[in-house]
């Protein structure tokens, strides 16, 4: 990705429920992710993600902050869930469930 071999590029991402906030930055060889988030401002733009950390990772899977990155990886920065996923399938199958009863009925 990048043209000088010693360096390698990443995408920095945070995304918000209405924006995306995106930074591209180059690299030393044997940067870390947290070389990554402090090369790309977020911190400074973002100060409520830096205490307590945000949790971060590469392509959907959270690493730690000391992870090693290659040319090309996509950093993301998570923001915590608003809604539990379990909880929210367990409302969905019993609203289908009473859906499907209320049909057999009328």
């Amino acid at each position: 990705m990048a043209n000088d071999p010693a360096i390698l590029r990443v995408e920095v991402i945070f995304a918000w429920p209405d924006a995306v906030w995106r930074r591209i930055v180059d690299l030393p060889h044997g940067a870390t992710l947290a070389h990554a988030l402090d090369a790309s401002g977020l911190f400074e733009q973002f100060p409520q993600l830096a205490d307590p950390p945000a949790p971060a990772g590469v392509f959907g899977r959270v690493c730690p902050r000391d992870h090693v990155l290659r040319d090309g990886d996509r950093v993301e920065v998570y923001r915590p869930l608003v809604f539990d996923p379990m909880e929210s399938r367990r409302r969905r199958a019993l609203h289908r469930q009473r859906t499907a009863g209320a049909t057999r009925r009328g």
